[in-house]
């Protein structure tokens, strides 16, 4: 068998990701993960490569460009490993991904 046939018949690691993102519960795991990790570390990349990838599973930048009312031009630019969307920017992707901002407590507090 050829290499070429080989990977033919092989799915990508992207495609298989996209299409398990389309499934709620697997984007929201995703989602807090990279949330999490970018708590831990300070490096957006990995976050903002995460909202990417929810919005194409999610129909593309295309359609979060519709829902957020941003160019779509720069959702790429704020969404790509060195994007920097403000605050408010960054809280209409997450809207238009269906989530929102949230704030906890860093630590568990201690009573008594």
């Amino acid at each position: 068998m050829s290499k070429t046939k080989i990977l033919k018949n092989t799915k990508s690691y992207h495609d298989e990701l996209i299409k398990s993102l389309k499934k709620p519960k697997e984007a929201d795991l995703y989602l807090r993960i990279a949330m999490e990790e970018y708590h831990e570390d300070g490096d957006a990349e990995a976050l903002l490569v995460a909202l990417c990838n929810i919005a194409e599973a999610r129909g593309g930048i295309g359609q979060l460009a519709k829902k957020t009312h941003l160019n779509r031009q720069n959702l790429y630019n704020v969404l790509s490993k060195k994007g920097n969307p403000t605050l408010d920017t960054f809280d209409l992707i997450l809207k238009g991904l269906g989530y929102r901002l949230a704030i906890q407590p860093d630590e568990v507090r201690k009573t008594g």
